[in-house]
């Protein structure tokens, strides 16, 4: 049963107040897959009240039964993967294999790491004669976006689950279909009435409204740097908390020592993750300058190499971007580095060969970029790789910190202290050194205009707490 025209307020599926129309498009077949019910502020206020009524009662559950009640969602959640996945596949265009080895796995991943954090978390710590109490610091607006649906999702829900606080959330209009499934989910664990709400909406009808609801305690915010200057604006006047995690443009430092062949095919494969729309991929890679003549046709093959496809089939390693819009931009993008003088590797404008429907890009490749180029500076969000050639150790750090972004950086080294030392130089909320493992437990979060606050694991579940003093407690 198709929830699309129905919001999920105080336990219940409700019809909105007066709701506008927004058609859902599969971006890989350009065909309306269904028809969403988009809400306004009458609808946030009956969240909100119904998330402000459920918080006296959910702020006293004890840690046992929130971590319970994460165990249940995650089991329910495990239950249905497949229709997640395919439902991540059709919204925004993730390839089905990559839906099911990647977007999938990350929603239990960041619960179970979730639950670890609460089983071993002290909501009460002794500092000498002052008692530190850590308590839920209210209603939460959750504001998430369409590139990662339940990623994005979960990792503000579980840790406010976690901390005892309720919620509205709005997810993207472009993403809404895994977010339904997932309040199905909350529902079916048995999350009580109230404590999560959800009303779709864009960003002017429900996103300014939570952003400025003087009902909202705390608002967590993922999406473009420009959106979350105005939720940031919004939300000044009411005081409230506000997490960001925004856009990004991380550098991929190739020292001189790397085994060229592997770091540039590894980093081509990491800058075109989700079709390169993730905002912490490394779509910057800096190379020596005597290396850019034999990186150039290493990273030509390896981009070369990608499926770009059919999202149904299983082979299919890139899919479309996730609408029109993002498409038009992308392609204008990769047409201004040819206009500054960019080499172009592969790749370029126009769709890929074979493929005459669908928001498809060339998997594309620019050689010999310079650091003021807008490729070089603008969040791109497409399979867009620019490659800059640099002198010396200090300009590459020069380099990957001359922008006003700072979420993520890499750095591929033979000597791992040599990678660490740089890795320090950097002005990003993660390092990733010789291509690592994800660190579920690691804070996310970024630098400069790349947001402010972190997510994931015990530094997530701090973002939804507020501190209380009890000073002369005594012994």
């Amino acid at each position: 049963m198709s929830r699309a025209a129905s919001f999920y307020i105080d336990g219940q599926w409700v019809e909105p107040n007066a709701p506008t129309w927004f058609e859902v498009i599969d971006p890989a077949t350009e065909s309306v897959v269904e028809r969403l019910a988009l809400g306004d502020a009458t609808d946030v206020d009956r969240a909100v009240a119904a998330a402000r009524k459920a918080l006296l009662v959910y702020a006293q559950t004890s840690v046992t039964e929130r971590i319970a009640l994460l165990r249940r969602i995650v089991a329910i959640y495990q239950r249905r993967q497949e229709e997640f996945a395919q439902a991540m596949r059709v919204e925004m265009g993730s390839p089905i294999t990559a839906s099911r080895n990647f977007q999938v796995p990350r929603g239990w991943l960041h619960l179970n790491q979730m639950i670890e954090v609460l089983e071993r978390f002290e909501f009460e710590q002794r500092q000498g004669s002052t008692l530190l109490r850590y308590e839920p610091v209210g209603v939460c607006g959750l504001i998430t976006p369409w590139n990662w649906p339940i990623n994005q999702i979960v990792v503000k829900v579980a840790p406010a689950l976690a901390a005892g606080c309720t919620m509205v959330l709005k997810p993207s209009e472009y993403s809404p279909l895994s977010s339904l499934l997932f309040a199905e989910v909350l529902d079916e664990a048995g999350v009580p009435p109230g404590v999560f709400n959800l009303v779709n909406g864009d960003g002017p009808g429900v996103g300014a409204a939570l952003s400025a609801h003087p009902d909202i305690d705390m608002l967590s915010f993922t999406g473009s740097t420009r959106a979350g200057v105005q939720v940031a604006k919004s939300a000044a006047d009411t005081v409230k908390r506000v997490a960001q995690e925004l856009g990004g443009k991380s550098a991929n430092i190739l020292l001189d020592d790397v085994n060229l062949q592997d770091a540039v095919t590894r980093g081509v494969a990491a800058c075109f993750t989700n079709s390169g729309q993730s905002c912490s991929i490394p779509t910057r890679m800096l190379i020596p300058r005597s290396l850019m003549s034999d990186a150039a046709p290493i990273a030509k093959r390896a981009a070369e190499a990608f499926k770009v496809g059919p999202t149904t089939e299983e082979s299919t390693q890139l899919g479309p971007l996730v609408n029109r819009a993002q498409w038009r931009r992308v392609q204008a993008l990769i047409q201004n580095g040819i206009d500054e003088g960019a080499e172009l590797v592969t790749g370029g404008v126009g769709m890929p060969e074979g493929l005459n429907k669908g928001y498809f890009v060339k998997p594309t490749v620019f050689a010999n970029v310079t650091p003021d180029m807008i490729i070089a500076q603008e969040e791109i969000f497409g399979p867009v790789l620019s490659m800059i050639a640099y002198d010396s150790e200090a300009q590459a750090i020069e380099i990957a910190n001359g922008t006003h972004y700072g979420l993520a950086a890499y750095v591929q080294s033979a000597d791992q202290d040599r990678a660490r030392n740089v890795g320090r130089a950097l002005q990003a909320g993660s390092v990733h050194l010789n291509y690592p493992p994800a660190d579920f437990a690691a804070p996310f979060g970024g630098y400069k205009r790349s947001g402010n606050g972190r997510e994931w694991g015990e530094f997530g579940l701090r973002e939804y707490l507020e501190v209380k003093s009890m000073v002369g407690y005594g012994d």
